[in-house]
């Protein structure tokens, strides 16, 4: 008891701030604000859509690109072209994102995010002025590469909250991430081919005939040169500060340690920052990262297959919807997905914890998932009823997975590994999701070959090989394989 009474401190601690300390001006407006961080939610959607935009933006009119590009000898082949060339992408990322998480660490997250916003004006500009396959390849593969804001960034989604809006604020990154994989897709069905769509707007002549898969690229670059120049005003959430100069109001802890002795000595060491290396010792963080990687690799390879499947023809299974119809199913997903994040997950995460809707979500997104070939074999009006109802559903179901996922990935490290953890976290993600286009429009291409198969024909083997991925997540989210930060 005496002991105790011992260790408690003489003196209430006050927090300490450095004048040229970004990340101390950051936990001051913190601690002085109160109410909705608007600002904040607003910047954070911003660059995340910025850099979720490019991602799956060639999915509508990627069947027509490898098309043009002639280099697919058969239509069957088409599927097997356009997995290699979506994933590049991921690719390029999942070599870099570590080495960019170790940046944001050292020299701070907004150099990092506005180097991402940057590659996506160069890159993407180039990707939509490619004039064959493997142009196409190279330039998503640099755009992967150079593109590393994704873990710095959800690092600062959590940085700049206080606590009771960290959820939101990760939901808000999630949602912007799931908006830009729908949205996407949505601006590329829409602006592609402009020539054939819009003839009286865009002749065969123009530049936009001549490359009829830049306007979406266009697009997307010029909003992520808007989000490049708005980022200088973006906070630095990152300490810079010199511990070994600390200013005479902390004199606490030279009180502390001539009262308690070697108590303090005790809390110095537990409080230095742990290495690198110590984060794949971080269970709770790994086995997080790996639950992610897996609902990741289902969520890129399904982003591939529907548009495949959707614009694909009956005769093979799909929908034989044009690029427009594709683009409209898609923008009334996201419309509905944001409704959702924003209105009503912060409140599900509070009542049920990010590990049960994992888990609940999971499931029902089988079931919706299950009936994907079935829908096929409508028509007309009940078609799109049924088909945007589903896709609306899934993708729901899927952003809440994955923002739940992020939420156990920020807990599990303090705010020094926290760039490197989410670094860590996309290498591993990049690497899932590099298999998911590659392997998802290898199996669409084969799928397509068996259609008087006996077991699980056509693209019912395709939605069944989804369900199996989705179901292995769904059990690696229970205990002991998945820890939770105490």
């Amino acid at each position: 008891m005496a002991e105790e009474q011992q260790r408690e401190p003489l003196l209430k601690k006050k927090k300490v701030y450095y004048a040229d300390c970004s990340g101390c001006r950051v936990e001051q407006h913190k601690e002085s604000r109160r109410g909705l961080p608007i600002r904040e939610l607003l910047s954070i959607w911003t660059v995340v859509l910025c850099t979720a935009l490019p991602i799956s933006s060639l999915f509508p009119f990627l069947y027509f690109m490898i098309r043009d590009f002639h280099i697919a000898k058969r239509e069957e082949d088409i599927g097997y072209y356009a997995g290699y060339l979506g994933s590049a992408f991921m690719f390029g990322r999942a070599l870099t994102s570590v080495a960019w998480g170790v940046v944001a660490d050292r020299y701070g997250r907004k150099p990092v995010i506005m180097m991402g916003t940057i590659s996506v004006v160069i890159f993407n500009t180039l990707f939509g002025l490619s004039v064959n396959f493997w142009m196409a390849v190279s330039t998503r593969f640099l755009l992967g590469s150079l593109n590393g804001l994704l873990g710095p960034i959800k690092a600062y989604a959590v940085e700049i909250f206080r606590e009771e809006h960290q959820a939101l604020g990760l939901s808000t990154f999630s949602t912007a991430w799931g908006i830009g994989l729908i949205i996407g897709p949505a601006l590329g069905g829409f602006l592609s081919q402009p020539a054939v769509k819009y003839p009286n707007t865009f002749s065969e002549e123009s530049l936009f005939g001549r490359f009829p898969y830049l306007l979406p690229c266009l697009f997307i670059s010029i909003y992520a040169m808007i989000v490049t120049i708005a980022c200088c005003w973006l906070p630095e959430s990152l300490h810079t500060h010199n511990e070994a100069n600390k200013p005479t109001e902390d004199s606490y802890d030279a009180l502390e340690s001539a009262t308690c002795g070697s108590t303090a000595k005790e809390k110095e060491q537990e409080s230095e920052p742990t290495s690198t290396g110590n984060l794949f010792k971080n269970w709770p963080l790994m086995s997080s990262i790996i639950v992610y990687c897996v609902f990741s690799l289902h969520d890129m390879a399904y982003t591939e297959i529907f548009s495949l499947w959707a614009v694909s023809p009956r005769i093979f299974g799909g929908l034989s919807y044009s690029t427009d119809d594709v683009g409209i199913v898609l923008a009334i997903s996201g419309f509905g997905l944001l409704i959702f994040q924003l209105s009503l997950y912060p409140s599900v995460e509070r009542f049920m914890g990010p590990v049960k809707i994992c888990q609940i979500a999971g499931v029902l997104s089988i079931i919706v998932l299950a009936s994907y070939p079935f829908i096929a074999t409508l028509s007309g009006f009940t078609l799109s009823l049924v088909l945007n109802c589903a896709s609306v559903i899934k993708n729901v179901l899927s952003v809440s997975i994955i923002t739940g996922t992020f939420i156990l990935q920020n807990r599990a490290v303090e705010q020094h590994q926290r760039g490197t953890a989410n670094g860590i976290s996309m290498t591993a993600m990049s690497l899932f999701k590099a298999l998911g286009p590659a392997g998802g429009g290898t199996i669409f291409s084969w799928a397509q070959k068996r259609q008087d198969a006996a077991f699980f024909p056509g693209n019912q083997m395709v939605f069944l090989i989804l369900n199996v991925v989705e179901g292995i997540g769904v059990l690696m989210t229970f205990k002991p394989f998945l820890a939770q930060p105490v």
